[in-house]
C-alpha cells in the first residue's frame, strides 16, 4: 500500500452546472466528515454561488466563462482573460494554503488547476462524464492523480484511475432491485423532465402514456422543473391522465426506491444514481450537450443491459409507448434491467477520493 500523509486542508474547484457540483459537494461533505477543512474555488454566475455557501462551505470566487459558442472579441480577449483568473486563483490558493487540489469540472478548474501546478500544490482531477472534457484533459498533463467516472474516459495513461462518481449515501443504501420487485405492485415510472432542456420529456410522456391502454398505463411520478411544472399539468388534464407531477424531487432516494423504469436525460450523475439505486432506464441524451458526452454515459447502461437509449430526433409517442408498454408488460425484463443496472454500480466513491487524496 502507497505511503500515507495526514492531510488538514483541501481545495475543491467545481462549477457551473450541478454535474460538476453536487459531486464536488459529495467529495467535500465526506472529507469534513473526516475532519478535514474544505475550500470551494467557483465563480459568481454558477450553482457553486448559491448551494456552497448553503452547505456552509467558505467559497472563494475568480472571474471567468467558457470559451465554446463565444464571439471574436471574446476569443480575443480570452487569454488576457485567462491570466487574470489565473492570478485570482493564484493568490486564493496561497492565502488557503491547501495540502491538495482536487479539480472536479467547470469553469474555475481551468485557472485553479494552473494555478496549483504553478505553485507546486498536488492536484487531482475527477471527470464525471464518459467523454473528458476540454479542462480536465489538458490538466490531466499536470495533475498528479487523474480520476475518471467512466472507464476510458482518458487515454491510457499510468496516473489515471477509475473510481465511479460520488452518490449520495442514502441512494447507495436502497435494497437491491429484487428486494424492491418482490413485494410486488403495479408498474410505476419516474419521469426526470426538470433537467437541462429536458422540457422535451415533459411534452412527450403524457402524449406517449395517451396512447396506452388505461388499464396498462403506469403509475407516475414526474419531476417538471420549477419553470414547466403548470404546463404540463395543463397537458396531462387535457389529455384525462392520472399523474403526480412536481416541480422538483426533494427525496430522490426514495423516488428510484418506487421507480420500476425511469425516463430522463443522460447525465453523468443520472447515471451513475441510476446504477447505484437499481433502475433500469429510458435514456434520451441532451443533443446540445458538449461533444455528444451524454450519449457516451448512456452506452454504459446500454452495453449492460440495464438502458434502452433514444436519441432526441428518433423519439416519437409511439415509439416510446411500445417500449413502455413491453417492458411493463414483463416484471421479469424489468427486472433484468435494475439487476444489470445494479451490476454496474460502484460504491464508496468518495472513500476512494479520499484513500488517494492521502497517497500524493
Amino acid at each position: 500500500m502507497a505511503n500515507r500523509r495526514e492531510i488538514k486542508r483541501v481545495l475543491i474547484m467545481a462549477g457551473g452546472t450541478g454535474g460538476h457540483v453536487f459531486p464536488g459537494l459529495a467529495v467535500a461533505n465526506y472529507l469534513r466528515e473526516k475532519g478535514i477543512e474544505v475550500h470551494w474555488l467557483g465563480t459568481k454566475k454558477g450553482l457553486e454561488a448559491r448551494v456552497v455557501p448553503a452547505a456552509n462551505i467558505p467559497l472563494h470566487f475568480i472571474t471567468i466563462t467558457g470559451l465554446r459558442g463565444k464571439g471574436v472579441m471574446s476569443m480575443m480577449t480570452a487569454p488576457i482573460n485567462i491570466i487574470k483568473a489565473v492570478m485570482q486563483a493564484k493568490k486564493i490558493i496561497q492565502k488557503i494554503n491547501p495540502d491538495v487540489v482536487i479539480g472536479m469540472g467547470g469553469f474555475a478548474s481551468g485557472p485553479g488547476g494552473i494555478a496549483s501546478w504553478f505553485l507546486h500544490r498536488p492536484l487531482v482531477v475527477h471527470e464525471q462524464n464518459a467523454k473528458a472534457g476540454l479542462t480536465n484533459r489538458m490538466l490531466s498533463y499536470v495533475a498528479a492523480r487523474v480520476l475518471e467516472g467512466f472507464p476510458g474516459a482518458f487515454k491510457s495513461k499510468a496516473n489515471v484511475v477509475t473510481v465511479g462518481n460520488p452518490v449520495r449515501s442514502e441512494i447507495e443504501d436502497l435494497p437491491s432491485p429484487r428486494e424492491r420487485f418482490a413485494a410486488g405492485h403495479p408498474f410505476r415510472l419516474l419521469v426526470l423532465g426538470g433537467s437541462l432542456g429536458a422540457q422535451r420529456l415533459n411534452e412527450i410522456v403524457p402524449n406517449m402514456l395517451a396512447l396506452l391502454s388505461p388499464e396498462k398505463r403506469p403509475q407516475v411520478l414526474h419531476q417538471t422543473g420549477d419553470k414547466h411544472i403548470e404546463a404540463t399539468k395543463n397537458l396531462y388534464q387535457s389529455m384525462g391522465i392520472q399523474a403526480t407531477l412536481v416541480p422538483f424531487i426533494e427525496d430522490m432516494a426514495e423516488a428510484y426506491r418506487q421507480a420500476d423504469m425511469v425516463i430522463c436525460r443522460a447525465g453523468a450523475l443520472t447515471v451513475a444514481e441510476l446504477c447505484a439505486a437499481g433502475v433500469g432506464a429510458i435514456l434520451v441524451p441532451f443533443p446540445h450537450a458538449v461533444d455528444d458526452h451524454q450519449t457516451a454515459n448512456a452506452q454504459l447502461m446500454v452495453k449492460g443491459g440495464a438502458a434502452i437509449c433514444i436519441q432526441q430526433k428518433e423519439l416519437t409517442e409511439s415509439r416510446l409507448a411500445d417500449i413502455v408498454g413491453q417492458v411493463s408488460a414483463s416484471p421479469e425484463r424489468c427486472l433484468a434491467m435494475a439487476n444489470a443496472a445494479f451490476a454496474l454500480r460502484r460504491v464508496n466513491v468518495q472513500e476512494k477520493i479520499f484513500n488517494i487524496l492521502c497517497e500524493i
